[in-house]
């Protein structure tokens, strides 16, 4: 563990746990709690992580959240979890409540028609050996595991193509670690945070933890009001407040969050 803000102690967070009023565990998953995968619908829990979670779930101290840009629909048969956790997909897209109104405004029909001819590019990368992911709000398009001749010629296609679209028409471009995403705008997951901590008050003691470049909006919504803390083997430039090292160092986490929160009055913060 790596505090990356001089001042800043994992200890103190856990020593605020143990009176909180409200706690929230707020969580990535590709990357975070899970290893990435080639293909994504491989990529299971770490060892130890579901019985991490399920430790937390079961005690009922502590509103855990799960902040995905995956579809729900594809996460769901992962976390193989009972019951299961609060789940926020396509990067707030998809409330954890289907049917519940999400953070933000209406979608654009423009964006939409944009997506569906990005759409029409799958063939042409999916010949370059690209995995297409369709998702309610956006299309991504993966590269992981190709060498880099190869996903580089993914991108400058995406590059050429994509830019010919008048992407202007409402689509946000957005890189993450092993792809690129064509979203629709106005959701993200620092929205999510937003929405959550505003549900439950100042006095809630927060965590956020991810390693990507789509966290980087929930670390920096996060920021002053609980901590932000990035999930990766090596560092890089981030707005988050600490480095933990997956997966050892996220179990420990876990484990000690569930210890401190154990021991002190207060609840999820759920109605």
């Amino acid at each position: 563990m790596l505090a990356l803000r001089q001042g800043l102690s994992l200890s103190e967070l856990f020593r605020k746990l143990r009176g909180a009023a409200n706690r929230a565990l707020l969580l990535d998953y590709d990357g975070t709690l899970a290893p990435f995968q080639v293909d994504p619908a491989m990529a299971e829990p770490y060892p130890g992580v579901p019985e991490a979670l399920h430790t937390i779930l079961s005690a009922g101290h502590t509103r855990l959240v799960i902040v995905t840009g995956r579809a729900r629909r594809d996460l769901m048969p992962l976390l193989r979890l009972d019951p299961l956790p609060e789940v926020w997909g396509s990067h707030g897209w998809e409330p954890a409540t289907p049917g519940e109104p999400a953070p933000a405004g209406q979608v654009r029909v423009a964006g939409r028609a944009a997506l569906s001819d990005a759409a029409a590019l799958a063939p042409k990368l999916e010949a370059l050996r690209a995995r297409i992911e369709l998702k309610p709000s956006g299309l991504a398009v993966h590269w992981r595991g190709l060498p880099p001749d190869g996903a580089a010629a993914i991108r400058a296609l995406l590059e050429t193509r994509w830019a010919a679209l008048d992407l202007g028409r409402g689509l946000d471009w957005c890189d993450f670690d092993g792809g690129v995403e064509l979203r629709l705008p106005g959701r993200d997951k620092g929205l999510v945070v937003d929405r959550i901590l505003g549900e439950m008050g100042p006095d809630t003691v927060a965590a956020y933890l991810g390693d990507d470049l789509t966290d980087e909006d929930a670390f920096r919504a996060i920021r002053g009001r609980g901590a932000g803390i990035l999930v990766r083997k090596t560092f890089r430039p981030t707005a988050a407040d600490f480095l933990l090292e997956p997966p050892e160092e996220v179990l420990d986490f876990l484990a000690r969050w569930d210890e401190a929160a154990g021991g002190g009055e207060g609840t999820s913060g759920r109605t």
